[in-house]
């Protein structure tokens, strides 16, 4: 019986905690998603460009920087079109089935859609065998999304 006792404390205990937290769909750090990056920025410049924050929008969650107003407009016109895919998680990890955080100079546009990675020994991993690691990303996020 005390053993019982201990197992459902401890049960709530977890509970209680982070344990079961779940973490967000969008890969945000203390700067914003995607490490406060302009998404937008990536299709124009071709570049990881650091946003503003005097120019943020709140979608999905999350708090997206961007380096002009016009970014901004942009994105919130059409935030599907210019937010990464996997909620800006790792594509590498996110095909092998769990959630990475990234760097912003692993970025890759590929059919009109921005994916990064966890770090460039990643990337280089992810060039490999893009297209079927997209497909197995594909399958798993709707399950890691809420994870």
């Amino acid at each position: 019986m005390r053993n019982l006792k201990a197992i459902v404390a401890f049960v709530f205990t977890l509970a209680g905690s982070n344990a079961f937290a779940q973490q967000p769909e969008v890969f945000s750090t203390k700067d914003g998603a995607i490490g406060g990056y302009d998404p937008v920025a990536f299709f124009k410049e071709s570049k990881p460009v650091p946003g503003m924050s005097r120019f943020t929008h709140s979608w999905n969650g999350a708090t997206w920087n961007f380096s002009s107003k016009e970014n901004l407009e942009l994105f919130k016109a059409s935030p599907e079109k210019y937010a990464p895919q996997f909620g800006g998680f790792c594509a590498y990890g996110t095909a092998q089935g769990h959630k990475s955080p990234t760097q912003p100079e692993t970025w890759t546009i590929l059919d009109g859609k921005l994916y990064f990675n966890y770090n460039m020994a990643v990337k280089k991993k992810w060039n490999e065998k893009q297209q079927e690691l997209i497909e197995k990303a594909n399958k798993n996020w709707p399950m890691l999304r809420k994870e």
